[in-house]
């Protein structure tokens, strides 16, 4: 399947400052933390930015949706009764609750896996890797193995024919060859890619349009059951509740997150150069009222719940996105 995206790398054009986000105690400002933005439509335009919207970067986790493409178009999803839960778990950077263990588990337990075949590693102080954050995708991509007769012993080598075909299908929404992409290893054993951020911007496009029936079944999934992206109380599963289901959210590691609004075709990436969550999570909401993707009360329940520091210390954003 082609999918045409009209990305062909994006020519260095006029610069826009970036974004600033500001821990303040009291009146002071005591850090500082400089942010790239950028929104990116389904055909790899640039429509709004600030700061560098080709600064390159590893997406980290916010690669998952797309990660799990394979498990829906190898039938991998549907000959082990997936479900809608378990495409969200494949998803998802969760919390290692036993509920979680549970979804990732019941995924191998379909395709006659054990959890001694996840080559994630077990979290320090917990017991097995069905805890590690990262289980849902690693079982996602052992039953797509098994699924498809390929070696589930090297699932995550970067010659393994899964690898390289969710390097194909990810270099196909970008309109790139699969031999430009550059991936390097995760923490948690699985290849991630090193991409410009408006790259990152236009898979999340497509992630949050209609037009492609395996990202809208997983968009579906991520949006119906959040609190398998990641977990009660926390940054994604609140904000796509909060959204009312219609803002997807994906945070990777080292200050990477990325939203998209569904069927609008439009994709958000945010990258914080010193890698602070505090500040990712702090620019998203801060462009979601920009862009106004979201209610008023939503947002501000959103800043009391996950931005509120401790008394007399607050962060604050400076900045906006201007259109490109």
């Amino acid at each position: 399947m082609s999918i045409p995206s009209g990305y062909r790398g994006s020519a260095r054009s006029l610069s826009t400052p970036p974004l600033e986000v500001r821990l303040r105690r009291g009146s002071s400002i005591e850090s500082t933390h400089r942010v790239h933005a950028v929104v990116c439509d389904s055909r790899g335009r640039v429509l709004m930015k600030a700061g560098q919207p080709d600064f390159e970067t590893f997406i980290r986790s916010a690669l998952k949706p797309f990660q799990a493409l394979p498990l829906i178009s190898s039938g991998a999803s549907e000959t082990y009764s997936c479900e809608e839960r378990g495409i969200a778990i494949s998803c998802g950077s969760h919390s290692g609750t036993p509920n979680h263990a549970r979804e990732a588990f019941r995924l191998l337990w379909n395709a006659e896996l054990e959890s001694d075949d996840l080559q994630c590693p077990i979290p320090s102080g917990r017991s097995s890797p069905l805890e590690h954050n990262c289980s849902g995708k690693h079982a996602a991509f052992l039953i797509t193995a098994r699924k498809m007769g390929w070696p589930v012993e090297t699932y995550l080598q970067g010659d393994h024919p899964l690898q390289q075909e969710i390097t194909r299908r990810v270099a196909e929404l970008l309109g790139l060859p699969p031999d430009e992409l550059v991936a390097e290893r995760d923490d948690c054993g699985a290849p991630t890619l090193r991409l410009q951020l408006d790259q990152m911007a236009l898979l999340f496009a497509h992630l949050g349009s209609s037009a492609h029936a395996e990202l809208e079944q997983i968009s579906r999934a991520m949006l119906a059951h959040p609190e398998l992206v990641a977990g009660e109380g926390r940054f994604d599963t609140e904000l796509m509740r909060r959204s009312h289901h219609q803002v997807i959210s994906k945070g990777g590691a080292e200050g990477i997150q990325c939203l998209s609004r569904t069927g609008e075709g439009l994709g958000v990436a945010i990258k914080v150069e010193d890698g602070a969550r505090r500040a990712k999570q702090a620019v998203a909401l801060h462009l979601l009222r920009q862009l106004d993707w979201m209610t008023p009360s939503g947002l501000k329940e959103l800043e009391e719940q996950l931005l509120i520091l401790n008394p007399g210390v607050h962060l604050d954003v400076e900045g906006e996105l201007r259109t490109a």
